[in-house]
């Protein structure tokens, strides 16, 4: 997948899994140092918002909105994923006061490998939404193919809304 920033061209490790897919197999870390697997993305439908760098002007504004939106959603899981350690998106959800975000830590590259949205030559993964329903199937997702453009918010809150 081809991808840009600031019109620079930058190369993912693959392709993003498609609509109607499985979520691929990865690990996460959450804030307590847990790690999560695809399984814990099972049994509650779930918005994955995966961003470059949270301590950056656009992943910030696109972690508040999706934060702020999920009081607007009843049962919903809303997450970010970024490559950014779990001290470092504690200390911006700390800063922003974020704290319905469920903030989860890709550091070591397995979510963004896994799911094709990894930069290895910036070591971020690509801005994208995917939602997926309480089996781990996608059921939607925006690939933002200039990653200092922000997500169709409106788009992925009106998916929800239909489910």
């Amino acid at each position: 997948m081809n991808v840009t920033m600031h019109g620079d061209p930058l190369t993912t490790v693959g392709e993003a899994p498609e609509v109607g897919t499985q979520l691929p197999d990865f690990k996460l870390r959450n804030k307590a140092g847990k790690t999560l697997t695809t399984a814990d993305f099972k049994g509650q439908t779930t918005l994955i918002s995966v961003i470059p760098n949270i301590n950056t002007s656009v992943c910030s504004v696109q972690t508040k909105h999706f934060n702020a939106d999920a009081d607007k959603v009843p049962n919903i899981r809303f997450v970010t994923v970024s490559t950014n350690t779990t001290a470092e998106q504690a200390d911006w959800c700390a800063a922003e006061g974020v704290t319905k975000m469920e903030m989860l830590s890709d550091v070591d590259e397995k979510f963004g490998r896994a799911m094709g949205v990894f930069v290895p030559e910036a070591g971020i993964n690509t801005r994208s939404i995917f939602i997926v329903d309480a089996n781990g199937k996608i059921l939607y997702r925006e690939l933002i193919s200039e990653q200092t453009n922000e997500p169709d918010y409106s788009a992925a809150l009106n998916f929800l809304a239909t489910l």
